[in-house]
């Protein structure tokens, strides 16, 4: 067990402590204001403090773990080794940079919460952010630095024996429209086939009859593909269904159809089921709770994982509204059209509502890739070289590598050509 002996033991300290030491080194941690309880302590321990006690593993705090609220901060990202840092200690400190107060800045999403410029959706871009323009956003820092404290602490304590943990991978598959012309109604299918004649779409409008007919596959109903893989993997899949209503955002197929409903329930026999939140239903909690009811009912099981429309998040009201109804775990953390660590770490985490100070008991998985976002890359070496990298940037910490793809990257359309292999590179990584 690490011991921390510090000056003042806040929320902020304790819950960015435990995710280093616990979450990413599989060390339980302690803390302590008495000299006393300190010195007595025989395992691995250190102090957080402005000054060290003595001789004892020491890093120098920055303010921001011993503040409420939010302030302007005067961060100056500096070069540590193959990567970034920030927050200085000096040189009594022996590290330097005091890693959990910038591990708390970024993983409470400070910087959301902070006036920045938002796109057409309303959504936090990268290009907002301390690590695309300090160039560490294709770095989980955070676990970068842990692993560096562990180093550090080995040193110090060469007889404490620190556990390993393994690399993962956890797939998303997001499923905002089951089917693209199926089980889309009378109204939907006329309107389709007159916006296809309209703007002489004719080979799409000869693909939408074959389909209609039932000579051709639709080109989303890619599920059978998808349980395939899932058999032949060891872990399982997360399958994020849209039920929501038809709107100008979301436009699925209506859980009214057996058809849908029979392909929810067949997929939740070899998969985890969650819910894809309509974009309406990150405004209001009561749409929320009735997409939640929706999908329950369908699957018998109380819901345990979201993932927002257009991974849109409203900090903190999105996340505060999936606490109060009970939802254990969100994936929406990540940038949709950008390759990187949102959140500068490969480890699910908990929560942290900045306005009332506490750790809450929603779990944030950061995906780190989104098939949208390969599509930046032209050819198919390309997409394979980069969506490497990150593997092994995740790899090289034994993180959790979070990716999402959607039903129709796995169909036949010319856009999404070789995101098949793509998708088994990184069940192959595991």
């Amino acid at each position: 067990m690490l011991l921390v002996y510090t000056h003042n033991i806040t929320p902020r300290l304790t819950y960015i402590f435990k995710h280093i030491s616990k979450r990413i080194l599989g060390v339980e941690v302690k803390f302590t204001s008495k000299i006393e309880d300190f010195i007595a302590h025989s395992s691995i321990k250190m102090s957080y403090t402005k000054q060290p006690l003595s001789s004892e593993l020491h890093v120098r705090s920055h303010k921001l773990l011993f503040e409420t609220g939010l302030s302007d901060i005067d961060i100056n990202v500096q070069t540590w080794g193959k990567t970034k840092g920030f927050f200085a200690t000096g040189d009594r400190s022996d590290l330097p940079f005091d890693i959990f107060a910038a591990s708390f800045y970024l993983l409470s999403r400070y910087e959301e919460y902070m006036p920045h410029v938002k796109d057409e959706y309303g959504r936090f871009t990268a290009k907002e952010s301390l690590a695309y323009n300090n160039g560490f956003l294709h770095q989980p820092v955070i676990d970068i630095w842990a692993y560096r404290l562990k180093s550090v602490l080995e040193e110090r304590f060469p007889d404490f024996d620190f556990p390993e943990r393994k690399y993962a991978v956890k797939p998303i598959i997001d499923v905002p429209m089951a089917f693209y012309y199926r089980k889309k109604g009378l109204l939907r299918t006329i309107g389709g086939t007159l916006n296809d004649i309209r703007r002489l779409k004719l080979k799409q409008l000869y693909q939408r009859y074959l389909v209609l007919l039932g000579i051709k596959r639709d080109p989303y109903d890619t599920f059978n593909w998808i349980i395939a893989k899932q058999k032949q993997t060891s872990f399982q899949f997360l399958v994020l269904f849209l039920v929501g209503d038809y709107s100008t955002y979301d436009k699925g197929v209506s859980t009214n159809k057996k058809v849908f409903v029979s392909l929810i329930k067949s997929i939740a026999d070899y998969s985890k089921v969650g819910l894809k939140v309509s974009y309406f239903a990150l405004e209001n909690i009561s749409i929320l709770k009735k997409e939640k009811t929706k999908i329950e009912s369908i699957t018998n099981r109380n819901l345990k994982a979201v993932r927002h429309s257009f991974s849109k998040l409203n900090m903190p009201s999105s996340y505060r509204n999936h606490i109060e109804l009970e939802i254990d775990e969100d994936y929406s953390m990540g940038y949709v059209d950008t390759l990187g660590f949102r959140a500068s770490t490969c480890t699910p985490f908990q929560f942290y509502d900045l306005d009332y100070e506490v750790q809450t008991p929603l779990q944030i998985n950061p995906y780190q890739c989104m098939d949208f976002a390969l599509l930046r890359h032209q050819s198919q070496l390309d997409k394979s070289e980069h969506l490497q990298k990150l593997i092994d940037q995740v790899k090289a910490v034994n993180g959790t590598f979070i990716p999402v793809f959607h039903n129709y990257t796995f169909g036949n359309i010319e856009r999404w050509s070789g995101f098949r292999t793509l998708f088994n590179q990184i069940l192959a990584s595991a």
